[in-house]
């Protein structure tokens, strides 16, 4: 569910509201591209999987957003209201969760590259847990950590070599991957963490690929790991946490209905039952935030070719919402202002110098005319986090919506603020 329907418009017919707030209002105020967030909607399916995960007799769960997937600051608070922590991948996503006010004992910090000043922050910091993903990053943190006089609280994040993710370079669990290590490894790598002076391991973690709409991969990577816990268990060795992850998908309206959080939950029940004193904990990104979001464009004119394709060029660009270009996403258009008529098929593009700033061909839709409001749906992860300045364009601002109250929390820059970040050499 999200809170993005249409209702009657002040203009006389129907418009598209984010909550109680007309979208083409925040369009005017704020100028476009802009993406518009729904708080309504973020704290709706933050709570509904927390809830379902309680029900099924998941005690205290640690759902941990992933802040890669919406990193703006005013997300991640409203999030850390309704309890959530969050799982980072970077320094600068620890400062944005701390300065959002998640407890740094609800910061998980993943990622395969971090380095060695990023993992000293966290240690300072004090994140609930460091995942390791291979035998060099363990001695780094245990080198660091002891440097540093601390016991770094970690987990060994296994790739348990099950394939899922709606795209393949948003799968993270098959062997080939570039993330964890192999069950194996992980025993070995669990019992050699446990003789080390500057770390504590404290459970195991897997996360096998995004935009998941089926259970059965998640179930054959929760069954490896319930076994992985339960030998390291034989072993005398104390797990404590079991990390299942994230990944379940948002629906993008063409894909598959994605299992409902109540199922997920129930399935993890299922497979866990019985097993004693472990806390579970989880990283949901994409389900959280997809549907909370939409980028508003404007209609910049109508290009009828001849031959009859129809181009509908837009003030957005490949570089405001990249996904469509780097992952042939699918994203909903709706108008703001929907017009009566047959719907037409339209080639959208935005206006950047490259045949890839193409957002769907010939999709239909209803008519629309230059000066005319759309809606790309489903733009709440993975949109603004993954903007650019390409083509020296200016960041797309961001809108936070509460009922019939809205603020900018991130404002457009200006050219001057864009121009100012750069020098010039000397001998220039």
């Amino acid at each position: 569910m999200n809170h993005f329907e249409l209702g009657d418009g002040e203009h006389g017919g129907p418009e598209l509201y984010c909550e109680d707030t007309p979208l083409a209002k925040i369009a005017e105020a704020v100028g476009t591209p802009v993406y518009v967030y729904s708080s309504a909607t973020l704290e709706r399916h933050f709570t509904v999987l927390r809830d379902a995960l309680v029900a099924a007799g998941l005690k205290d769960p640690l759902v941990a957003f992933a802040v890669k997937a919406n990193p703006n600051v005013a997300v991640l608070r409203t999030l850390a209201k309704a309890g959530a922590g969050a799982d980072v991948v970077s320094e600068g996503e620890v400062r944005r969760a701390l300065a959002a006010g998640v407890p740094p004992e609800r910061i998980v910090f993943s990622g395969v590259g971090k380095s060695e000043a990023e993992i000293a922050f966290a240690l300072q910091a004090g994140v609930a847990e460091i995942n390791l993903e291979s035998e060099p990053e363990l001695r780094l943190v245990d080198a660091v950590a002891e440097r540093l006089g601390k016991r770094a609280t970690v987990a060994i994040r296994v790739n348990p070599d099950v394939e899922a993710g709606g795209h393949a370079k948003i799968s993270t669990g098959k062997a080939e991957n570039k993330f964890g290590v192999s069950l194996a490894e992980a025993e070995r790598l669990y019992a050699q963490a446990s003789n080390m002076a500057g770390v504590r391991p404290v459970g195991v973690a897997c996360h096998i690929g995004s935009q998941i709409t089926d259970l059965a991969p998640l179930e054959a990577a929760f069954r490896k790991m319930r076994a992985l816990v339960e030998r390291l268990r034989a072993e005398g060795l104390s797990v404590e946490r079991l990390d299942l992850g994230g990944g379940l998908g948002a629906p993008y309206f063409n894909a598959p209905t994605p299992p409902a959080p109540a199922d997920y939950a129930a399935m993890i029940a299922r497979v866990m039952a019985g097993l004693p004193t472990i806390q579970f904990a989880f990283e949901p990104g994409r389900m959280i935030a997809a549907n909370a979001g939409v980028l508003v464009a404007r209609v910049q004119h109508v290009h009828a070719r001849p031959e009859g394709r129809k181009f509908l060029v837009l003030d957005a660009a490949m570089n405001d919402l990249l996904r469509p270009a780097m992952y042939d996403a699918y994203h909903d258009i709706r108008p703001v202002r929907p017009r009566e008529g047959e719907p037409q098929p339209y080639d959208v593009v935005g206006p950047i110098c490259e045949t890839g700033d193409t957002f769907t061909r010939d999709r239909l839709l209803p008519p629309l005319e230059a000066g005319d409001l759309v809606a790309f749906m489903t733009a709440g992860a993975y949109g603004a986090a993954m903007s650019s300045e390409y083509n020296s364009r200016l960041l797309v601002p961001e809108v936070l919506v509460k009922g019939a109250d809205y603020a900018v929390v991130r404002p457009r820059p200006t050219y001057d603020d864009m121009l100012a970040r750069e020098r010039s050499a000397p001998w220039l």
